[in-house]
């Protein structure tokens, strides 16, 4: 699966006719790393998170890499007793992906439940590996709102 996610999403974006950047790049470990070989700011940096909300619910959290994600806010939307950042066993399993290369985007990409972090959606952008650690996507924020359709919660802290 992972191979393919590239180029389903940009597949997905031209279809969608929208503008975006792809860039290759050194493989990137960190958020900061990612904006660097992006030539991006950390802020419209998407981090997408594989989140564990009970026995077999797994949800997709999107939120600014210059932001951390709080649990705590996540719980409470959610009526959750525990959460937690699905293993790399587990998102290998359920995506065919390496932590940080996970893009953020739910259906028709991968299967799950789409948040954005309400601090996001505010850049004039985003920024986000697509399926590897060596490629990015750089595009419109409106534009991924539109065609990504998350829901828009509060779930980051700076």
């Amino acid at each position: 699966m992972a191979h393919n996610i590239f180029e389903e999403i940009c597949d997905f974006l031209k279809r969608n006719n929208i503008t975006y950047r792809a860039v290759q790049h050194e493989p990137t470990k960190t958020s900061e790393e990612s904006a660097k070989a992006r030539g991006e700011s950390l802020e419209v940096g998407g981090k997408a998170l594989l989140i564990k909300l009970g026995p077999e619910d797994f949800r997709l959290f999107v939120l600014s890499a210059a932001n951390k994600f709080d649990s705590k806010k996540v719980k409470k939307l959610f009526g959750a007793k525990s959460i937690r950042f699905a293993n790399a066993e587990e998102l290998s399993s359920l995506t065919g992906l390496v932590p940080g290369s996970v893009p953020p985007f739910g259906e028709p990409i991968l299967p799950f439940p789409l948040y954005a972090d309400s601090l996001i959606t505010q850049n004039p952008k985003i920024a986000f590996n697509a399926g590897s650690l060596t490629d990015s996507i750089i595009m419109p924020m409106e534009d991924y709102l539109r065609i990504a359709c998350p829901e828009v919660l509060e779930f980051s802290q700076s």
